[in-house]
């Protein structure tokens, strides 16, 4: 863990990408196999590989507790060195580094934390004292199997031990590190890009087949091993573990969205969630953009899948649907389909009362096949031929089939419509004239949709990429005119400066909070800013900083939700800060009225 540690730190200290890459692919290549595979997995952030469902369970505050007992410092010391680092681990590092002997009895200050005879450990840390005997150093595999433990343990106070237990075989630079790992974020640097190009520096192989084979497995540590022994052509899909998502880019306008590629396919735009569906044998699993998994809210959508003739991987939209009997019926806003999210348990009343439907667009793998090179073109092909497929219906270790057919069919235009279930072809168009595009795009709105997806007909899916191939096309933002209420320190190249916006709008004679901005100002503007809300502080809560309601800022927004987060009862989605507005007075800032008239024009 020591060499670990000390290579983290080499990262950390170069901002060149290259030299970087060269760091960690010596340090690869100077351990054996099964410690650059753990070590892959640990420089990628993460303490366990990305297709695993394990984690710690381990917050922010049982960290917290854990390196203020060990290192003996106060709140107000920890606090005022995470203002000043605003890292946790760097935090522990630092004040670890600086945790003395116990001078009563003379003992490393782990040992005052309970780790007292024969099974204390005794290893050096800086500034401690030395100690009578050593343990032997702590490595990237011991680290791993404490990560484990600490996994499978239930409760804080277990929990709690194990992490103490961990540390306290750790120097401070590897506790530092270890905290870093726990809470998901090295801020080195170091993205997991660059550990791929280090693997193929380190053993061979191109770039593009080291990040195939990590795509395809999902674990950074079995590229590794399959790197090593030149093998990467072997790597085989992994179902259940998300693929990263193709991403648009905006256009301004309709001559810009026909200005990248000659041939076009045109979707609506919906205002829902991005999901990836992956199905096999029967087993449906949906996880969002960010690939965390969000079945569960999501119940009723799976039996429209889990009959699919063949093992797939769906993109798509989930929405929240009002059927019609008439026809396919249209999407409801995002706030209908806010009510669904992040529930573990859906209760029937809510299952009736805000249905939900999948609108699928790609096919990203089917029946054994990757399909990621294939052009769109081809892959909406088979994506028709596998929704067409008559279904199996699965019952235990039983089956039957039913006939094709039994997805939705959604069209442009005045067409009839087929039987609307959950499972929903989205429709596409095509157009070659800007005034084609804009008729689209009106109809689009209509239909009380974003706006529309442009797509090259010609592209390939990339993953994680946002590329000219995909385009979107949206309405204007709303804009609102609102004033900064609190504001919070920023983190990793905004350390120490106040970047973070909580702000409010007026209803009547109070200002009730609305959102939470952190992106749309420049350096040099949030550099300012910070000196203000210092010299205009009302309540200093540490990280977190209540200002003098003065500051007006103009903020755009997707849409408007109900919350109960805020004291307005409403939040802004996506909220992003267009400019300061020196110009304008607290008490000219949008009221609360505005907000409602807004949402009302958008659930109408």
């Amino acid at each position: 863990m020591r060499i670990f540690a000390e290579t983290c730190e080499a990262i950390a200290s170069t901002a060149k990408k290259l030299l970087k890459t060269g760091i960690v692919a010596e340090y690869l290549k100077s351990r054996t196999v099964e410690e650059a595979s753990v070590s892959a997995v640990f420089l990628s952030g993460r303490p366990f590989p990305a297709f695993e469902e394990t984690t710690l369970q381990v917050g922010g505050r049982l960290l917290w507790q854990v390196v203020s007992e060990m290192s003996g410092k106060g709140e107000a010391e920890l606090t005022a060195a995470y203002r000043r680092l605003g890292d946790l681990g760097a935090v522990a590092g630092e004040v670890l580094d600086n945790a003395g002997p116990d001078p009563a009895e003379g003992e490393p200050s782990f040992a005052r934390h309970g780790q007292t005879g024969a099974s204390a450990p005794t290893r050096e840390r800086p500034g401690a004292a030395v100690p009578t005997r050593a343990v032997p150093e702590l490595s990237v595999l011991e680290a791993k199997a404490y990560f484990r433990r600490i996994a499978v343990v239930r409760g804080p106070a277990a929990k709690s031990a194990l992490v103490r237990e961990l540390l306290g075989r750790a120097t401070a630079l590897e506790a530092k590190y270890l905290v870093k790992i726990m809470t998901g974020d090295l801020r080195i640097g170091l993205k997991e890009s660059l550990v791929e190009e280090a693997i193929a520096r380190a053993y061979g192989g191109t770039l593009a087949e080291v990040q195939r084979a990590n795509m395809l497995v999902g674990d950074i540590g079995e590229t590794v091993r399959l790197a090593s022994r030149g093998a990467l052509g072997e790597a085989k899909m992994r179902m259940f573990h998300p693929l990263g998502f193709m991403l648009a880019s905006p256009v301004e306008s309709a001559e810009e969205g026909l200005s990248y590629f000659e041939h076009a396919s045109v979707e609506d735009k919906y205002d829902g969630i991005r999901a990836q569906a992956h199905v096999s044998e029967g087993e449906v699993r949906f996880f969002s953009r960010t690939r965390d998994e969000i079945t569960e809210s999501f119940p009723e959508l799976l039996d429209a899948l889990a009959g699919l003739p063949h093992d797939a991987i769906l993109d798509g939209e989930i929405l929240a649907w009002s059927y019609s009997e008439e026809g396919a019926g249209r999407a409801l806003p995002f706030s209908a389909l806010q009510q669904r999210l992040g529930r573990k348990k859906v209760s029937e009343e809510l299952l009736r009362r805000v249905p939900m439907a999948y609108l699928v667009f790609d096919v990203l793998y089917v029946g054994g096949e990757l399909l990621l090179e294939r052009p769109l073109r081809a892959r909406m092909g088979i994506l028709d031929e596998l929704l067409a497929a008559e279904r199996k219906i699965y019952h235990g270790d039983t089956e039957s089939r039913r006939k094709p057919g039994t997805q939705g069919r959604l069209v442009f235009g005045d067409e009839d419509t087929t039987s609307v279930v959950r499972l929903m072809r989205a429709p596409s168009a095509q157009a070659s004239k800007p005034e084609e595009l804009e008729e689209l795009f009106a109809a689009a709105q209509a239909r009380g949709n974003e706006g529309l997806m442009i797509k090259d007909l010609a592209s390939p899916y990339t993953p994680g990429r946002r590329g000219k191939s995909w385009l979107k096309m949206k309405r204007e933002l709303a804009t609102l005119d609102v004033v900064v209420t609190a504001v919070e320190y920023g983190h990793g190249k905004r350390i120490g400066v106040l970047s973070d916006y909580t702000f409010a709008v007026r209803d009547e004679e109070r200002l009730v909070n609305i959102g939470k901005a952190y992106s749309g100002l420049t350096d040099a503007e949030i550099a300012e800013m910070t000196q203000w809300f210092l010299a205009h502080t009302v309540d200093d809560q540490g990280f977190r900083r209540e200002v003098d309601p003065q500051i007006v800022l103009e903020v755009a927004f997707n849409n408007i939700m109900r919350s109960d987060r805020h004291e307005s009862g409403y939040a802004l989605r996506f909220p992003r800060i267009v400019r300061l507005r020196p110009d304008k007075a607290a008490a000219e800032a949008d009221t609360i009225e505005a907000v409602e008239e807004i949402y009302r024009r958008q659930v109408e």
